[in-house]
């Protein structure tokens, strides 16, 4: 499927439904809010959705207020409904509830474990982020870049690629950096706002997590529960699991870091990292989770205990198997 299939869509209604993964982070975030400020551009009525509101640390970015939360809305009739950054229907969770059967699905994403579910698909896994497709598809249509999409776009290829320094950072990515940065907004600001400022509260409970965390498999995977509790302990402006992601991933040794959060005492989200060469989207992909290959997630029903013995295990044998 090419852009250009999904421009004729475009041109072709007036009323979209703009949707991205639930908990967006900054490249789900960053590339909902470009869609929706050219359809808007267009003329076009938009409605820009996400099952959570937008988190609280990325609220620095311009046109938030445009992203609003799906339980504060009434349902609504639409012609096409655009869905960026997402694996799979389920991850849009309590959207899926707007959507209509036999409307134009357009499914724009990086994942390699996406499952192409749109009516219209642009899947291209070795795109940096879902950003990076964004931006070629305003490029495809002569749409001009302004500021504020091009500090949008630049958020999310640059927390995509752990500021460039994940393998997903191509030749390309720096292209399209160096044409967003003609805009002169400043990128030392930018990194201030993702990545530094961290209250001392929250520095003191970090380190303390960090305390209990397990390392198994001869120091090579790292595993940390966060209870519900703990989670509501730290600001909302603090982005613990990728803070966590950052110092673990740095550790000389480890190849695995899984993060188990509490969303209620039967539900547990996993979220994985790895180095070298551990697969973790296709470990994801065995409890109907996904993502990329160092970077995935999933979800396992049962206590927090319960799942890090299961996440654990899973793990253990696949590095036992495969010499991972």
């Amino acid at each position: 499927m090419t852009y250009k299939n999904i421009l004729e869509t475009i041109r072709r209604h007036r009323r979209f439904l703009v949707v991205s993964h639930h908990n967006p982070d900054a490249d789900a975030l960053a590339s909902t809010l470009v869609m929706a400020l050219y359809l808007k551009g267009l003329g076009k009525t938009v409605y820009a959705l996400n099952e959570d509101a937008c988190p609280q640390w990325l609220e620095f970015l311009p046109a938030t207020s445009m992203l609003k939360k799906a339980g504060d809305v009434k349902k609504f009739d639409y012609d096409a409904a655009v869905v960026l950054d997402c694996g799979d229907l389920k991850r849009i969770g309590g959207v899926n509830a707007f959507l209509c059967k036999g409307k134009p699905l357009i499914n724009i994403d990086h994942h390699v474990t996406n499952e192409r579910f749109g009516t219209l698909n642009v899947v291209k896994p070795d795109a940096s982020s879902t950003c990076e497709l964004v931006f070629d598809l305003l490029k495809e249509a002569g749409c001009p870049l302004n500021k504020k999409t091009a500090i949008l776009l630049y958020a999310g290829i640059m927390t995509d690629t752990g500021s460039f320094r994940f393998d997903n950072t191509t030749a390309y990515s720096h292209e399209v950096v160096r044409e967003l940065m003609a805009f002169k907004f400043s990128p030392p600001d930018m990194y201030g706002h993702l990545y530094v400022g961290i209250p001392v509260a929250d520095m003191k409970r970090f380190t303390d997590l960090i305390h209990k965390a397990r390392l198994t498999d001869n120091n090579r995977v790292f595993c940390i529960s966060l209870s519900q509790v703990v989670v509501k302990s730290f600001s909302p402006s603090f982005d613990l699991k990728e803070k966590l992601f950052a110092f673990l991933r740095s550790i000389e040794g480890i190849e695995v870091v899984v993060i188990l959060t509490e969303l209620n005492p039967k539900e547990i989200r996993v979220n994985l990292r790895s180095q070298n060469h551990f697969d973790v989207a296709r470990l994801a992909k065995t409890f109907d989770g996904g993502g990329h290959r160092k970077a995935a997630g999933c979800k396992i029903y049962g206590t927090l205990a319960q799942a890090q013995k299961i996440i654990g295990q899973a793990i253990h044998q696949r590095l036992r198997t495969e010499g991972a």
